[in-house]
This record gives C-alpha cells, structure tokens and sequence, in this order.
C-alpha cells in the first residue's frame, strides 16, 4: 500500500472541523471520515497483478555507450498506473519513474535509458507496479521480478588508431605503389621495373626474357600466430590516469587499459592475415579461446573479456604458461599484457621465461603510470615540504627499479612495451608492425 499527498491534505482540512467545533469526537470523527474514504479508494484500486509485464532485451553495448530497455505493459482494468523500472546500480538508469493512465487491453510501451558504468552483464532488479484508486489518495503496490540484461563490452577506444595502422599494414604488405622488401619477407609477384625500386629486388632472369626489366615484389608473411595473454590478478586492480597530468582516481583499471591494447592488437593482426589466441587469467585460467576465421575478432575479444575482472590474488604464470603452450607449440609470438611490477615479475613471470622465449617471441606490454614520472620531475625547488620530497624519491626509486627490471627481460630476449594508458594501444600495435616488417614473427 502507498499514499498520495492527498491524504495528509485531508488530515489537515480537518483543522477547520475542529476550529468550528472544538471537541475530541470532532478529531476522531474527521480522523475516521480520511481512513474510511482511504480504505473505500485502496479497494476501488486495480490489482498490480492486473498488469502484464514484458520486458525488451536491450542486447550488447559498449561501456560507456546508451541504451534501452524496453518494457511493455498491459492492463486488465483501465486506471492510473505508476511503474518503477529499477536496475542495479551500474546500469545507470535514468528516467525510470513511469506515470500511465492505461485503458483496459490497451498497450502500451515504456522505455528506460541506460548508461552502463561497469563491464559485464548487468541485470534489471525488478519492476514495482502502483495501481492508484479512483480518488487517488490510496495505491496498491507490488514488485515483479521480470528479468533484463544488458552486456556491458569493453569500449575499444583505441580502434581511433586502427585505421592509421592498417595504411602500414598496406604499404608492408606490398599494396602501396612502392614495394619495399624486408627480412622475413615472402614472394609475391614480377612486375615492371620503375624509378625509385630497390635495384636488389631486380630479377635478372625474367628481365632476360622480357623487353624490360622486372623486379620481384614482397608481401610480409601471414598466418603467423599471436598469443594475447591478459594478466587479471591483483597488479591489474590498480586505477591509472590516461595521460600525466589527471588523477588516477578518475582514470581507469590497468585491467581496461590493456584491454584496450588487446583489441587493437587482435584487430591489427587478424587484417594482417595472422592468427588470433586469447588467454586470460590470474591464479586459473578465465577466459580461452581460438579466433580463427572470424571477420571481425575485436568483437569476439570484446565478448571474452566482458566478465573479466581484476582479482586480488598473484598470478600463476606456471598455469598461464601451460596455457599458451596448449594452443601448440608451433612459434608464436606471445604479448603478455601484464603489469611492470619489479616483485610480482621476479617472483612469479621470470622463472617461467626461458620456456616461452626457447619457442616464441615474447612480448611484454605495460601500462605505465603517469604519475610516477609526474613526482619524478618535480625540481628541487617546486619541493617545499618533506612529502614531497619523500614522494618524488619515491617514485624516483620505483622508476630504477622497473629500468633495471627491463634490462632483465631484455637479456632474456624479451621485448618491453612500457606506455601510459591512452598510449599503450598504438605503442603495441607499431612494435607489432616493426616485427612484421623485419620477419621477426
């Protein structure tokens, strides 16, 4: 049951029944009159059970995009119906407070934006109908579970840099009007010789038996395979600013950020002709999967990673080592998006290198913090309390020890991708094209 304010409305006119007749029968009287009409309106109320709900998927979404959901209701009996479409919290409805006057069979169709602010699958907490009587100083009310999701994908941010990077992707692989050949590469046709050609890509043979002199053009080779190993234990957790200058409380996890490298990578290399592994894990593998022969592998990436969340636990790069090794051990080159965390290396990634880099190319890609070289730079003289300086020798110390962390893995034959958030993405994709340019796959 609900009330309007019509009801402490007639409470206080009875005021004036007890100005004209000052007695105690006068207030309980008027007291009695407000509870009998209530009682009268309450049952002249339509049931909420009266109300048929049927809910619209609002479908798939990328994080931070709107949506809607759709809702439909129908009324036995017609009258003044109040909705409440509640969803959880990081679904970001808005406007779901619905006042209808519905006509008995009528349809009628509701919609409620959406602005979801987390990844994953966000769910509807249930549909509160209100069935005002005729008088309205009285409703009828009641919740309905009717079940709705919306998919929260990660947003790819970073597909802004894709284009630029397929036009290299086209020039390496010899659709430009110049051809240029590198290490690594495979034959792909003859042509006519033209000014500004390598004159070691000149086919002396052919050119013998032709009127011209023909060169021999590349293509980078394909079908090489890419393993993207995203690291969601505890270093992942950790909230960073885009660019230096912001504050990492309204940035984002390092989990989103390389995320957001992943996709471009997927989708850099799958246009590329290459083949796509996901893996994905922390303590256990969360997330597996083979994208092979699928047009558009961002979307099955975006789809994989949705659920992911950082939990606060180490890594088992044993476990995520048996991974990669499961999808075979053909050469590959394997980007692990993880954290450049000095400790969490040395105790768990660096005793299982050897194994990766004996069969494949390693890569390691980080998201930096901009902050630390914010503290970093600060001058002696911008310094004027103990804080700050604690806090610049500080950051200045952890800077040391992910140099030298870097020069260990670069013994080991690993590459080290180290950028802020919002540089991450094309960082990774132009390393990855470097590679592809020298055959080094």
């Amino acid at each position: 049951m609900a009330i309007s304010g019509r009801f402490p409305l007639l409470l206080l006119l009875g005021l004036v029944a007890v100005v004209l007749r000052p007695e105690a029968s006068t207030v309980w009287l008027w007291l009695l009159g407000v509870l009998v009409l209530t009682g009268i309106d309450l049952a002249l109320a339509a049931a909420p059970g009266s109300v048929t709900l049927r809910r619209k998927e609002p479908g798939t979404v990328r994080l931070g995009d709107p949506a809607t959901a759709g809702l439909s209701v129908t009324a036995a009996r017609s009258g003044r119906v109040q909705l409440r479409d509640a969803w959880q919290p990081s679904a970001g409805a808005s406007d779901n407070r619905h006042r209808l006057r519905l006509r008995a069979g009528e349809p009628r169709r509701l919609a409620t934006p959406l602005l979801p602010r987390r990844r994953g699958d966000l769910g509807a907490a249930g549909v509160t109908v209100r069935t005002w009587g005729p008088l309205g100083i009285a409703a009828r009310q009641r919740t309905y579970d009717v079940p709705g999701t919306v998919r929260a994908l990660p947003p790819f941010e970073s597909r802004k840099h894709l284009p630029s990077r397929l036009a290299r992707l086209r020039d390496l692989d010899g659709r430009a009007a110049v051809r240029v050949r590198g290490q690594g590469t495979e034959f792909d046709s003859l042509r006519e010789y033209v000014r500004g050609d390598d004159v070691r890509s000149i086919d002396w043979r052919a050119s013998a038996r032709t009127p011209h002199v023909v060169v021999r053009t590349w293509q980078p080779e394909r079908d090489r395979r890419v393993v993207i190993v995203l690291d969601t234990s505890r270093t992942s957790a950790g909230r960073v600013a885009r660019t230096a200058g912001e504050d990492a409380i309204d940035g984002i996890p390092r989990l989103d950020a390389a995320m957001d490298a992943a996709l471009l990578l997927g989708a850099l290399a799958s246009r590329a002709g290459d083949r796509i592994d996901f893996l994905a894990g922390d303590r256990r593998v969360r997330a597996r999967q083979r994208i092979h022969g699928v047009r558009d592998v961002a979307a099955r990436l975006q789809e994989q990673m949705a659920d992911l969340d950082p939990t606060l636990v180490e890594a088992d790069w044993d476990a995520l080592a048996g991974g990669v090794q499961e999808f075979g051990r053909q050469r590959a080159l394997v980007v692990l998006l993880t954290a450049l965390e000095p400790s969490a290396i040395a105790d768990g990634l660096l005793p299982v290198l050897p194994a990766l880099t004996r069969h494949h190319r390693v890569v390691l890609a980080s998201v930096r913090d901009p902050e630390l070289g914010r503290l970093a730079d600060v001058e002696a003289a911008e310094r004027p309390t103990a804080d700050l300086v604690y806090d610049a020798a500080a950051a200045e110390h952890e800077l040391d020890r992910r140099a030298r962390m870097r020069d260990v893995l670069a013994r080991l034959g690993v590459d080290v991708v180290d950028a802020d958030a919002a540089q991450l993405p094309p960082a990774l994709a132009d390393h990855y094209l470097h590679l592809k340019a020298q055959g080094l796959l």
